[in-house]
C-alpha cells in the first residue's frame, strides 16, 4: 500500500502548509515545534519532581516531629537528598557552631539559625524552580517568533502576488494560510508553557511556605533549649 501526502496548502494539512512555506517559515516553525517539545519534557518532569519533593517532605516533617532524640534524627538524615533536610541539616550545624563555646550569646544564637535556615530555604527553592524559566521564556516568546514567521509569509506571498500580477484568492490564500499556520504553532508552544509555569511556580510558593514553616518550628525547639540551658 502507497501513502501519498496531499501537499495542497487548500487542504490545510499541517504538512502541507510546511511543505509550501518559505524557508524562513519552515525555520520558525522548526524552532517553535522544538520549542513546544522541550516545554512537554519540562512539564512532565517538574510535575514528577514536584510530587516527589511534596511526598517526601510531608513523611521527613511527620519523622522529624515523632523523634525525641534530635541528634539521632541527624545523624539518620544529615545526607538525604532533600530541601527539608538541608535546612534541618543547616541548623543543627548552626546551632553547634554557636553553642560549642561555654558562654553562648542566646539572642545572637537565633539570630544566625534563623539567618542560615532562611538562606537555605531561599537557596532550595532556586534550585527546585531552575527550569521555571524556560517555561516562562517559551510562554512569553514563542508567539512574537510565530508573529515573525507569520509576518514573513505574508510579505512573501504579496511579492508572489506581484510578480504573478493576480490577486485572487486561490493565488494568495494558500501563502497566507502557510503564514499564519505559523502563529497557530507558536500559541501551541505557548498556551502550554504558561498554564504549567502559573501552575508550578504555585505549588513551588507551597512548598517554600512548607519550609518556612518547618524553619520556623525547629527554630522555635531550639530556642527552647537555649531557655532551658539558661
Amino acid at each position: 500500500m502507497n501513502f501519498v501526502f496531499n501537499t495542497n496548502a487548500a487542504t490545510l494539512s499541517p504538512i502541507a502548509l510546511f511543505l509550501q512555506a518559505d524557508w524562513v517559515v519552515k525555520i520558525v516553525m522548526i524552532g517553535l515545534l522544538l520549542a513546544s517539545i522541550w516545554t512537554w519534557s519540562i512539564i512532565f518532569s517538574f510535575w514528577r519532581k514536584l510530587g516527589r519533593t511534596r511526598k517526601a517532605t510531608e513523611k521527613f516533617e511527620r519523622d522529624f516531629y515523632r523523634a525525641e532524640d534530635i541528634d539521632a534524627f541527624h545523624r539518620l538524615h544529615k545526607d538525604t537528598d532533600l530541601a527539608a533536610a538541608r535546612v534541618f541539616t543547616a541548623g543543627v550545624a548552626e546551632w553547634r557552631q554557636s553553642t560549642r563555646n561555654r558562654t553562648v550569646d542566646r539572642a545572637g544564637t537565633r539570630e544566625r539559625l534563623a539567618t542560615t535556615m532562611g538562606a537555605t530555604v531561599a537557596s532550595e527553592i532556586d534550585r527546585l524552580s531552575d527550569r521555571l524559566n524556560v517555561l516562562a521564556t517559551v510562554g512569553s516568546v514563542a508567539p512574537f517568533v510565530g508573529l515573525f514567521g507569520t509576518v514573513w509569509g505574508i510579505m512573501h506571498s504579496f511579492t508572489q502576488i506581484a510578480q504573478s500580477q493576480s490577486t485572487s484568492l486561490t493565488t494568495v490564500g494558500p501563502g497566507i494560510a502557510e503564514a499564519l499556520f505559523a502563529t497557530a504553532i507558536g500559541l501551541f508552544a505557548a498556551i502550554p508553557a504558561v498554564i504549567a509555569y502559573n501552575r508550578f511556580s504555585h505549588g513551588v510558593n507551597k512548598i517554600e511556605a512548607r519550609l518556612n514553616r518547618f524553619a520556623d518550628g525547629f527554630h522555635a525547639t531550639l530556642s527552647r533549649q537555649l531557655e532551658g540551658a539558661a
